[in-house]
């Protein structure tokens, strides 16, 4: 005879309810979605959400490592994909014209706005860290080329990581303000312009 089982099964699908609740932290942002609205878009009682997911914050935390895997992976696709860091940055800018403003998701990037605002060191923090990691990656691709002498030896690494990463945030802002894939291309296109006049061989 089997063991009996503990508990009653969740009686909703836990994955469906953390895409609800993704979608709403990345409409939203952080500090203005309430646990009621979390309820309400996931559709779930208040004890079950903690029960499945923690807290709010812990919930957050569990959304931004789906976020990143499910809608940010663009970029590591690139660093891993790309021969050159050029390559590499265009592509990602190219393709973050597309995914910042995909028309079945809310528009800009998760990371980069759902923390604006929030009163909570430790959500502001994560966030913070996730982008300074993307900038950190941003720097060794670049400065790969230079060890290759793809880029002069003379080539600032770390800053243009940050000139990336800082078109990357005013991408998302645009798109959440209202930009247009085609306008968010050209903003990548101008940007890979001052990738070239800061650059030598």
């Amino acid at each position: 005879m089997s063991a009996p089982t503990r508990g009653r099964p969740r009686s909703f699908d836990r994955d469906a309810a953390l895409e609800k609740a993704l979608r709403l932290f990345w409409a939203r942002g952080y500090e203005a979605t309430s646990i009621g609205d979390l309820t309400a878009a996931m559709g779930i009682g208040a004890p079950s959400l903690y029960a499945a997911f923690g807290d709010k914050a812990t919930l957050f935390s569990e959304v931004v490592q789906v976020f990143g895997t499910r809608y940010g992976g663009f970029i590591a696709r690139a660093l891993t994909e790309e021969p050159t860091a050029e390559a590499t940055v265009r592509r990602i800018l190219r393709e973050a014209a597309t995914e910042y403003t995909r028309p079945d998701c809310p528009h800009g990037c998760l990371v980069m706005s759902a923390g604006l605002n929030t009163t909570s060191t430790e959500i502001a923090e994560m966030l913070r860290v996730i982008r300074n990691r993307n900038v950190e990656r941003f720097a060794t691709r670049i400065q790969a080329d230079i060890d290759a002498g793809l880029l002069a030896p003379d080539t600032d690494a770390a800053m243009l990581a940050r000139y990336v990463g800082t078109v990357l945030q005013g991408m998302s802002q645009a798109a959440r303000d209202g930009a247009s894939p085609a306008q968010l291309e050209r903003v990548a296109e101008l940007a890979m312009h001052g990738w070239s006049s800061t650059v030598r061989a």
